[in-house]
């Protein structure tokens, strides 16, 4: 009779935890680094309103923004605060604008230029100033919108519609981008007595803002911003392709639409109330990536928090290198960010996909 062995309690088998460990702490490094990016946000807002032509410390800051009754009041409400929330709602929706723009082309180096959309809006406002004599948010803002919808619409068009490529639409919109630019310079220098209302506009400044212009823009950024970030999922399902993105639920022709009108309105709204601003929209969608990856759903809240503050860094800075006099936001813009593009130019392709 054959012998059998009885089978020996075996221990259980323990699952690695690491797997399962791994995402939660990507979360809370991601989570802990936004939370620092606002606190370094809410530090540029208060050396924003402390620092100008009448130089104020952190506490008179502070007075000034909290209490009516300091001495700092008037300057900082009357002056500083409208350029502050100015820089804020510009650096988001340029920001934002450039993140989305990236996303929608895959191509880690589009600017909110890229596409057109920026120079149809300041040609629009352009031939207001020049033809119709505008010169207020309230009266350009409807032509800013006007110029990058049109713009828009017949890049969308010349890009190949629904079965437009990153590639077609990118072609499309540098070639839109080269021709609106040089209409814009042509009205300049044939326009000597509008040539003076336009420089400040045109280089890009904070330096006319008026609590006026925040509230009528304000709105405009509130709905690019909700919208960008609905964009987040079906954007990530796109980069896999637009065949996984259909697979896994995502209508890649509706969001194509969807992120277009978006860039439209961020960059109508933050071109009608500063000028055109350059490098915002592809600087710090490029730094962000390298921190929390190309997961839209984290890299387009901390772009909406870095961009501001970038923006206002960059006026702050303008403020302060040629006392007493100021350098506009716009050509600090210029010189900071032309070294970093071409950085990202130069850097080996592998480095680039990598961040």
């Amino acid at each position: 009779m054959p012998l059998t062995r009885t089978p020996q309690p075996t221990a259980p088998v323990r699952v690695p935890e690491a797997p399962a460990r791994e995402p939660v702490r990507r979360r809370s490094a991601r989570a802990s680094g936004l939370v620092a990016a606002v606190v370094l946000l809410l530090a540029v807002v208060m050396l924003s309103l402390a620092v100008g032509a009448k130089p104020l410390s952190i506490g008179q800051a502070w007075d000034g923004l909290v209490h009516s009754g300091s001495g700092s009041y008037t300057v900082v409400h009357q002056m500083r605060l409208p350029r502050t929330l100015l820089g804020l709602l510009a650096g988001v929706a340029l920001g934002l604008a450039g993140a989305v723009m990236q996303a929608l082309t895959r191509n880690p180096l589009a600017d909110p230029g890229l596409l057109g959309i920026n120079a149809g809006a300041s040609a629009a406002v352009v031939s207001a100033i020049s033809f119709l004599g505008i010169v207020s948010f309230a009266g350009f803002v409807w032509f800013a919108f006007a110029g990058a919808g049109a713009v828009a619409v017949l890049l969308y068009a010349v890009g190949g519609g629904r079965g437009a490529t990153p590639a077609r639409l990118a072609l499309a919109g540098s070639a839109l981008n080269a021709a609106l630019y040089s209409y814009v310079n042509a009205v300049q220098l044939l326009d000597t007595a509008s040539l003076d209302r336009m420089r400040f506009w045109t280089v890009g400044s904070l330096a006319a803002a008026q609590t006026s212009t925040v509230e009528k823009v304000a709105p405009f950024v509130a709905v690019g911003l909700v919208l960008a970030l609905l964009l987040a999922r079906p954007l990530n399902a796109m980069a896999m392709g637009e065949d996984a993105a259909r697979a896994l639920g995502a209508r890649p022709g509706r969001a194509k639409i969807v992120a277009i009108v978006t860039v439209t309105l961020l960059c109508g709204a933050a071109t009608a109330a500063c000028g055109p601003i350059i490098f915002v929209g592809l600087m710090v969608p490029h730094l962000v990536r390298a921190l929390t990856g190309p997961d839209l759903r984290w890299l387009l809240p901390y772009c909406a928090v870095l961009a501001p503050a970038l923006m206002l860094a960059a006026d702050v800075l303008g403020r302060v290198v040629v006392r007493p006099s100021e350098l506009q936001v716009g050509i600090v813009m210029v010189v900071a960010g032309g070294p970093v593009f071409l950085y990202f130019v130069r850097r080996p392709r592998s480095k680039a996909v990598a961040a």
